[in-house]
């Protein structure tokens, strides 16, 4: 057997209509498109939803824009970082395991609330306020470049 004795099994071709071809053929004349209207007659544009309003006219022009570089962080408040003792230095590791954070990727502290006790806190971001607090509490911060 070589390449060129190869044919495709009996029944799996189906011959293609020509349709168009005269009123004395099969598919003359309309060619199985009924008569007038818009299918009748060359394409149907995309999105045509017949004559109803398009989906792309119904839905609303939302203003502005979403920033695809955007940064987005998880944040903790300085007070929730009270549940820590003296001198612990705390890690988003540590704030995951005892359940202060759930997300994963970088955290943010926030300044909200109080804090009496002195930590080193290792985070992505700091507010100014945060940084402000744990500092006057005898703590100190470290951000972590990622």
């Amino acid at each position: 057997m070589q390449l060129h004795h190869l044919k495709p099994a009996k029944g799996s071709k189906k011959k293609k209509f020509r349709v168009g071809r005269g009123e004395a053929g099969r598919r003359g004349k309309t060619a199985g498109r009924g008569t007038k209207g818009l299918k009748a007659r060359s394409k149907v544009r995309q999105g045509f939803e017949g004559g109803q309003t398009p989906l792309q006219r119904r839905m609303p022009k939302l203003k502005g824009f979403k920033n695809p570089n955007r940064e987005e962080f998880t944040v903790i408040n300085v007070e929730r970082l009270g549940a820590f003792e003296t001198g612990a230095t705390v890690t988003p590791e540590a704030m995951r395991d005892s359940g202060l954070v759930k997300k994963r990727g970088k955290i943010k502290v926030l300044g909200q609330g109080d804090i009496e006790v002195a930590l080193i806190v290792h985070a992505h971001a700091f507010s100014a306020g945060a940084v402000e607090k744990i500092q006057s509490a005898g703590g100190s911060i470290e951000v972590i470049e990622s």
